[in-house]
């Protein structure tokens, strides 16, 4: 992918993952036999049946990200949401008439491969039942060209409902149930496997006071530490942020909805409004380099639109 085909996904507020950028996958190899390079797009925090002044066409936001991936001369090997699907609705028949909505619309991917896991706003209000409708298992893993995922559910269990005029969710937690099946799953792989982690809320304390943290997130951080190749992708505080926990590496996705204030900056974590002079202010693309020898790689960010 060049500059120009990476710039037309990216200003829509999408970030391309390439494999080879994470971390102990550069050098991989499968069975004595070279490792093969790879990507994949990370969408997040769409929150399709939103209305507000926040973002007046969020659906055509999509729709563009969409767009933009179909268009892509060489297509991602697969596509991963990380929550937050839909927006917040009490009533079980409009919950349900966002997820088919939202549904409706990606599935005009031309991509073979798309996977979800749910945020608070898709199942925190029943557990995760109805996502399972749609979408199957809340976490899951899977092995992709040597790479193992582990997709977990940091949504499902969300905590208290805290601040605001509607009110959002405190910090949430994975579960003893959840946390068993980590360790058995990680149990099985090499601690030299590289291993990407994709979670909706961040597994450490970014903002509690804000619900950006998982209140049992160290305790999976543990299960990960012994290994010794790990990345961690998640969505939830729509905005740009990378943290290290010792060696293993955490980096947030956009939102395809408006950006955050930084976290703990002000008192209320209201999103930041839709400006019509500087639509995409907030979003941004990523490049992700390997070094020439293949052992570490590099994030740089850019900004995209006016402001």
């Amino acid at each position: 992918m060049d500059r120009r085909e990476f710039l037309a996904l990216t200003a829509a507020g999408g970030s391309a993952v390439f494999a080879s950028g994470l971390a102990g996958c550069a050098n991989l190899s499968i069975a004595g036999k070279a490792r093969e390079d790879f990507y994949f797009v990370q969408l997040s925090d769409t929150h399709v049946g939103y209305q507000g002044p926040d973002n007046p066409d969020v659906a055509l936001t999509l729709r563009k990200a969409m767009a933009a991936v179909n268009a892509l001369p060489t297509p991602p090997d697969f596509i991963v949401f990380t929550g937050d699907l839909i927006d917040p609705a009490d009533a079980p028949a409009e919950r349900r008439r966002r997820l088919a909505e939202f549904k409706s619309i990606v599935a005009d991917f031309e991509v073979k491969t798309v996977r979800f896991l749910p945020g608070e706003t898709d199942a925190g209000r029943d557990g995760g039942a109805m996502f399972e409708e749609f979408f199957g298992n809340t976490f899951y893993s899977f092995d992709h060209k040597g790479v193992h995922f582990v997709a977990l559910d940091s949504g499902s269990n969300p905590g208290a409902r805290i601040g605001g005029a509607k009110g959002f969710f405190g910090a949430p937690q994975l579960g003893a149930p959840q946390l068993n099946w980590l360790k058995d799953d990680l149990a099985r792989r090499s601690v030299d496997t590289p291993i990407v982690v994709l979670t909706h809320y961040p597994l450490f304390d970014l903002a509690p006071q804000w619900g950006w943290a998982t209140r049992d997130g160290a305790q999976a951080i543990e299960l990960l530490m012994p290994y010794r190749n790990v990345t961690v992708l998640y969505g939830h505080i729509h905005q740009e942020h990378h943290h290290m926990t010792g060696h293993i590496a955490h980096h947030a996705a956009k939102s395809l909805i408006s950006p955050f204030p930084v976290p703990g900056s002000q008192p209320d974590r209201t999103q930041l409004r839709w400006d019509p002079s500087a639509p995409y202010k907030g979003l941004g693309f990523r490049e992700i380099e390997a070094d020439d020898a293949g052992t570490s790689y590099k994030l740089i960010e850019f900004p995209i639109g006016l402001g």
